[in-house]
């Protein structure tokens, strides 16, 4: 079964607050990114940084949920990617932690690819979340510490897969984002949970 990779290791400073334990529908962003993956992963690895020791309280009592530092997060998100990577063994997804109501179509569809790397589209725009091969762990952890995810994506055989999904485009960068916040178009929402 795939395993997961979140990234919350930023700084979040467009926010200007730790942006992924906002609350929505009484629950933390970060935690709906979680609870919109784990039926479709075996483990889910939150890579921490900058706002290490709130994350961690926070998900102290979540099952199958383990929080991994990055300490050179100040290089950037494929620090973190790299970091997530360690912990992974099997095939897996990345997801930033700010783009938190992924669709449960979405990762059916990316699971069902056949492609090394898959990446969901709505529209014509390529979102989140990224699968991953696992036979290119090692490839990725050989990338120079300042290399992108996009452009590792881009040297590798990637499917674009279209999604009935604007959630893959939701990224809550600033506060404005985050009280612009619409309902999302998750099953449990629609169905007034």
């Amino acid at each position: 079964m795939a395993e997961g990779i979140i990234l919350a290791a930023g700084y979040s400073s467009r926010a200007k607050t730790n942006k992924m334990l906002l609350m929505y529908k009484n629950k933390s962003l970060i935690c709906h990114a979680i609870d919109g993956m784990m039926p479709f992963v075996s483990h889910i690895f939150v890579v921490t940084g900058h706002y290490k020791a709130e994350i961690e309280e926070a998900m102290k009592d979540l099952p199958n949920v383990t929080c991994i530092e990055n300490k050179e997060y100040h290089h950037g998100m494929f620090s973190s990617i790299q970091t997530g990577v360690r912990s992974v063994s099997n095939d897996f997804f990345v997801l930033p932690g700010d783009c938190p109501f992924i669709h449960e179509s979405t990762y059916l569809l990316l699971l069902e690819g056949n492609k090394e790397m898959r990446v969901p589209s709505y529209m014509g725009r390529k979102g989140h979340p990224l699968y991953v091969a696992k036979h290119l762990i090692e490839p990725i952890l050989a990338e120079p510490l300042t290399s992108n995810l996009k452009d590792f994506r881009n040297r590798h055989e990637l499917q674009v897969i279209d999604t009935e999904d604007p959630n893959i485009l939701t990224d809550i960068d600033t506060i404005e984002d985050y009280i612009k916040l619409e309902k999302p178009t998750r099953k449990d929402e629609k169905d007034g949970d």
